[in-house]
């Protein structure tokens, strides 16, 4: 699941020994993470589009 830090929070990713980028990132979905969506910790969301390449024929 794609999660972003609520307003003002930082939140500790346990797994990459750092904080939730404020942009956000790809977690789990497992007990730590539940429980942080569930406490208004973190904001679920969709990941940002990937960027489409110039000179691409799409």
């Amino acid at each position: 699941m794609y999660v972003i830090p609520a307003e003002g929070l930082k939140v500790p990713d346990p797994v990459l020994r750092d904080h939730l980028p404020a942009e956000g990132r790809e977690v789990p979905r497992d007990a730590y993470w539940m429980r942080r969506l569930a406490d208004g910790d973190v904001i679920e969301t969709l990941p940002p589009a990937a960027p489409v390449a110039e000179g691409s024929d799409r």
